[in-house]
């Protein structure tokens, strides 16, 4: 059994990397885009008939213009960069839906929705484009396959754990401690590292796209305004706050540069 799962996990090592087009480095990912693709289609098509969508008027619009420019300066990045056809698969959509969470997310293969609760925050059209360049850079990189494919690995070692121990005492201490070890020390900071990556990704696409990559940390420093008492960073699937700020100040003068690659020198 023990040798069974050595082998399963050194089989999904070897034959699971992808190669992230952004940043140049192999990806833990098992689920190609044929698979994972289709799931998250189905399961867009159902959240869309559960709430309620926006399909008119100025707001609306807006998400689809900000969106239709995001995924048409990511693709002249791929393009150039060596990645022509990356997206290929992709279906892109853009929905706002009524709900007062501040929230928007991108799935695997570029179904989009902003919630209304999160306008106010943006500001505008490049408040959006702050956003919508985070959301669709977690799809480009393919962070919900990695972290499925993460999860997959968690659980595999929660059985090696527990094969290896024979003392069911023992068992559950060194079930207990592999669980917090692992979300702790494993899962978080494999999160927080996706959305540092979407961070500058989504910074350099909405650049690209002509929008201004300094308001970034002007969006961060009015989320920060919202409150709310966050865990620490250490704790949170997210950077903290300051963190991004701190982060994406630096970044946008380096986003610009990108920008300029592609003949952008003046943003919205």
């Amino acid at each position: 059994m023990r040798k069974a799962l050595l082998l399963i996990v050194l089989f999904f090592g070897v034959t699971a990397c992808k190669t992230n087009p952004f940043t140049g480095k192999s990806t833990l990912n098992f689920y190609p885009n044929s698979q994972i693709f289709p799931m998250a289609f189905a399961q867009y098509d159902q959240f869309l008939e559960e709430n309620k969508v926006v399909d008119s008027g100025a707001e609306a619009n807006m998400i689809t213009a900000v969106g239709q420019r995001i995924a048409s300066a990511a693709e002249r990045w791929l393009t150039a960069n060596g990645y022509p056809g990356y997206l290929k698969d992709y279906q892109w959509e853009y929905n706002l839906v009524q709900d007062e969470t501040v929230n928007a997310w991108c799935m695997p293969g570029g179904k989009i929705v902003f919630y209304t609760g999160i306008l106010p925050i943006c500001q505008g059209e490049t408040g959006v484009a702050v956003v919508m360049g985070h959301e669709v850079a977690h799809a480009l990189a393919d962070h919900g396959a990695q972290r499925m494919s993460a999860g997959m690995l968690q659980q595999i070692g929660a059985v090696g754990v527990a094969v290896a121990v024979d003392d069911p005492e023992k068992r559950n201490a060194y079930m207990q401690a592999y669980g917090l070890g692992s979300t702790v020390g494993g899962m978080l900071p494999f999160s927080r590292s996706h959305e540092t990556e979407a961070d500058r990704i989504g910074l350099q696409i909405m650049a690209i796209a002509g929008y201004n990559p300094d308001e970034a940390a002007e969006l961060w420093k009015r989320m920060k305004a919202q409150g709310g008492q966050a865990p620490p960073e250490f704790l949170s699937t997210h950077p903290s706050n300051e963190t991004r700020i701190a982060n994406l100040t630096e970044w946008a003068p380096l986003a610009k540069e990108e920008a300029r690659k592609f003949g952008v020198t003046t943003f919205r």
